[in-house]
């Protein structure tokens, strides 16, 4: 039952409470000015009557006026009381009185003022709402101005009030300059584009602008270059041409498109023929390919569109003469600049490098079939490349000068007049300027005049008032040509077909004195001296070239000079020719030994004697490098045999084996054994097997051990069968215990069996090649396993000097510790080879072996 009561107090007579107000109401009559009491007291009437609960926040502000949480949630809750209504209801304006009477005391609020601003915005009061933006800024602090400002642009954004809108962006950007892309996007989407690029080319030339969407400073100056060349007719205050050739300055990586800019301007603004102009500027400016691949397609485009439009125009129209003439000229304008493009690009490249040689060539190429440019080109060629900072040979450019001249029959008048100035420039390198001399001399020989050829070649070769060497960059070019090898290898060729004998024996001494021969000029000059008989004039010319040169270069000299002096002289100067092959093999590396070795020893087994032959045969075996002296071992062998017999290789054999590596060891202790073997020498033979079997791996050499196996059965017996067997055991021992040698002998068997390891299963993967790897090394190590001895397996016996028979016996039959165990296939062995089933052979002994030893 509600219980209704009338206050009783006189200043509010009309005050009307329920019965569950009465607590709420007397802690306030206690505490009036506690805002928690107040803020409880609203709390538990949330769900009362809206009059009922305004009448509550009023008598609470009446007695709080101050309180900014009353003032927030009776505002709050009297937006949310008429959100739901028309805005033309007179509630709103009790509302908008409500927050006025709120800002009499809470003007400094900030969230009160946005909150008043964001509901007058949804009434639409836009004159209401601009005055209450203006106080809010008026009554805040300018730190919380930043609050104010963004609702209040995107009220000014949100209507169709661009001079309202631009007042206020002015405003702002005295508060925040830095904001200053945001004025210009709207300037833009309201069409106050003059505006805009103010403001943008005031943010370009400021040093120290930020930009908020982290642009630089180009991609602003790009913005600009792009507003005000594609708006001529809104952009009037800014001079766009001072502006864009401002950015070509500053901007010299970007110069294409700040080029085309310019020109789109113009051709906005109507002016084809400026813009014509600035595009040919453009291309004859630009530095980098890039840049002028992007204006000339512009221009280029620029082009067809203007014929395109004349063609419409006409078509509309009708045609007239002047229409015609007008359409012929952009059309042969047009063709024009297409066929100028391969020109202007190599313009840009020269214009990168001026002193790039190849270009130069190649824009002379571009002017074929008109000799007035070739001859521009050439001379502008010649007058700008630096010979020092030259990419490519600059010599060249002279020599294809004169050849131009010459093709075009003009030989006396400039072609010689054009090489005898490439003489007196200052080159860098002396073989330009000996190829200069030489294309002199080259240009006299294809017109006969062979005199000339000869007097320009001697002027070349002639020494200089001041004398340099060949290297020293300090002196110019001409007083160091005198030591070009080119030039003198052509006036030596000249004097070989004109001039005579004397003058072309001079002319190789002075080169052989000036010291700048090579090998072949040596050659040469023997061979040229030769050719006249002069033979030891031409031995002499080997000498002298051998004087000049070290190892390697003098080989070439000494296997001619050496082959020509036994042709000439064989035998009737043999100590001569001996000390010269002494003297050839004094210092000769081992790479170039064995040639000179053969000969050597060639001479001394025709005009010299045996002896020294094999001395010179064992000298070279010591002296060659190590993958030759098998080879020379070989010959060695061969040439003793036939000379002194087969005896004698013995020695040569033993030697052989010590020297060489272990494969061509066991190749030389298989033919020694052969050998012997020939000779009845049966044991010298098993000897050699023996010996050769402690570097044959039986796993590796099985051919070795079938050979000597062989071996036994013709000539052995038992005993020796079962000798060849221990022995192979105790080699396969010994490697057994070596594991660095057991992994490379077993990847060189799985290799070698076959060719690759891949080999031995087509068609499978590398897995599978390690698969077959890890068995092989499985069974190595159960056979290494296997043949181990075991270990005993009790502790060492003694046997007492009483023991009886049958003890004696019984220890007999225990497992010895150091006994040696046959595997499988070696008893197989031992059973195939019983002494009954062998089947010996007997051969005779050669009676070369007895010699006079033997009876008649």
């Amino acid at each position: 039952m509600v219980v209704m009561a009338r206050f009783s107090r006189q200043e509010r007579p009309d005050l009307v409470f329920d019965e569950e107000d009465l607590p709420y109401e007397e802690e306030i009559m206690r505490n009036q000015f506690s805002v928690k009491c107040w803020l409880r007291y609203i709390e538990f009437k949330q769900g009362a009557p809206k009059p009922r609960l305004n009448q509550l926040y009023e008598r609470a502000l009446k007695l709080l006026p101050c309180s900014y949480k009353l003032w927030y949630r009776y505002l709050k809750a009297r937006r949310s009381q008429v959100k739901h209504r028309c805005v033309t209801d007179p509630a709103y304006e009790d509302v908008n009185n409500c927050h006025e009477r709120a800002f009499v005391f809470m003007h400094k609020m900030p969230r009160l003022w946005l909150d008043y601003c964001q509901f007058l915005m949804e009434q639409g009061r836009i004159t209401h709402t601009r005055r209450t933006f203006d106080r809010a800024l008026r009554a805040l602090p300018i730190t919380q101005h930043s609050r104010i400002w963004p609702l209040y642009l995107r009220f000014l954004r949100s209507h169709s009030l661009p001079e309202t809108a631009v007042r206020g962006y002015r405003r702002f950007l005295k508060l925040s300059p830095e904001s200053a892309e945001e004025y210009i996007e709207y300037l833009k989407s309201s069409d106050r584009l003059d505006e805009a690029a103010q403001r943008l080319a005031t943010v370009v030339n400021d040093e120290h602008f930020v930009s908020k969407a982290g642009k630089s400073n180009y991609q602003l100056w790009h913005e600009l270059c792009d507003l005000i060349s594609q708006n001529p007719d809104k952009v009037q205050s800014l001079n766009v041409d001072a502006i864009i050739r401002g950015g070509l300055t500053r901007f010299t990586d970007q110069l294409g498109k700040l080029w085309c800019s310019l020109a789109d301007y113009y051709i906005r603004s109507g002016h084809f023929e400026k813009a014509r102009d600035v595009y040919e500027e453009a291309i004859r400016t630009v530095m980098t390919v890039r840049d002028f691949t992007q204006v000339f397609d512009s221009y280029a485009q620029f082009e067809e569109s203007m014929i395109a439009a004349k063609m419409e125009t006409t078509s509309e129209l009708g045609r007239e003469e002047e229409d015609d003439v007008d359409l012929e000229l952009r059309l042969a304008r047009f063709e024009q600049l297409i066929s100028r493009r391969p020109l202007l690009l190599n313009s840009v490249l020269l214009r990168q490098n001026p002193h790039h040689v190849h270009e130069w060539h190649k824009r002379v190429a571009l002017h074929q079939g008109r000799p007035r440019e070739i001859i521009n080109t050439y001379t502008e060629a010649v007058q700008t490349v630096d010979p020092f900072k030259a990419t490519g040979k600059p010599h060249t450019l002279w020599v294809a000068f004169a050849k131009f001249y010459e093709d075009n029959g003009q030989l006396d008048d400039q072609a010689r007049i054009i090489l005898e100035k490439a003489t007196r420039v200052s080159f860098k390198q002396v073989d330009d300027l000996a190829s200069v001399w030489c294309e002199c001399g080259e240009l006299e020989l294809r017109h006969e005049n062979y005199d000339q050829a000869l007097r320009l070649l001697r002027k070349a070769t002639a020494l200089p008032a001041r004398r340099a060497e060949y290297f020293d960059s300090s002196e110019p070019v001409q007083n160091r040509v005198y030591k070009s090898l080119k030039v003198w290898s052509m006036l030596a060729d000249l004097e070989e077909s004109l001039g005579t004998f004397q003058s072309t024996k001079s002319v190789y001494d002075r080169i052989l004195d000036l010291r700048i021969a090579t090998p072949q000029i040596v050659i040469n000059y023997a061979m040229f001296l030769e050719e006249h008989k002069y033979f030891e004039e031409s031995f002499k010319a080997y000498e002298r070239g051998i004087s000049l040169f070290k190892w390697p270069n003098v080989s070439d000299i000494w296997s001619t000079y050496l082959t020509k002096f036994i042709t000439r002289y064989g035998g009737r100067k043999l100590e001569r020719a001996r000390d010269l092959f002494e003297q050839a093999l004094d210092g000769c590396p081992p790479k170039y030994a064995k040639t000179l070795y053969l000969l050597y020893a060639q001479l001394e087994e025709e005009w010299g004697l045996a002896r020294h032959a094999m001395a010179v045969y064992e000298r070279a075996t010591q002296a060659v490098e190590p993958a030759q002296q098998y080879d020379m071992f070989n010959i060695y062998i061969k040439r003793a045999a036939e000379i002194y017999g087969v005896t004698y290789t013995r020695g040569i054999y033993q030697k052989a084996i010590e020297v060489l590596s272990d494969e061509h060891a066991r190749e030389m202790c298989l033919r020694f054994a052969d050998m012997e073997c020939k000779l009845g020498e049966i044991d010298r033979a098993r000897a050699i097997y023996s010996f050769c079997s402690q570097i044959c791996d039986p796993r590796t050499t099985g051919a070795f051990w079938q050979t000597w196996k062989d071996f036994e059965v013709r000539h052995g017996n038992e005993d020796t069968i079962r000798e060849m067997l221990r022995i192979r055991r105790s080699v396969q021992a010994t490697y057994n215990t070596q594991v660095n040698f057991m992994a490379s002998q077993m990847l060189k068997v799985s290799s070698s069996a076959t060719g690759t390891v891949s080999d031995l299963a087509p068609g499978q993967s590398g897995m599978d090649d390690m698969k077959l790897l890890e068995q092989r090394a499985e069974q190595l190590a159960a056979e290494a396993e296997h043949d181990q001895p075991p270990q005993a397996q009790n502790k060492i016996l003694f046997v007492r000097s009483d023991a009886s028979r049958e003890e004696l016996a019984e220890l007999a039959q225990q497992a010895n510790p150091e006994e040696i165990e046959l595997g499988e296939d070696e008893d197989e062995d031992e059973m195939d080879l019983e002494p009954n089933e062998v089947q010996l052979e007997q051969q005779s002994v050669p009676a070369a072996v007895f010699g006079s030893l033997k009876e008649d």
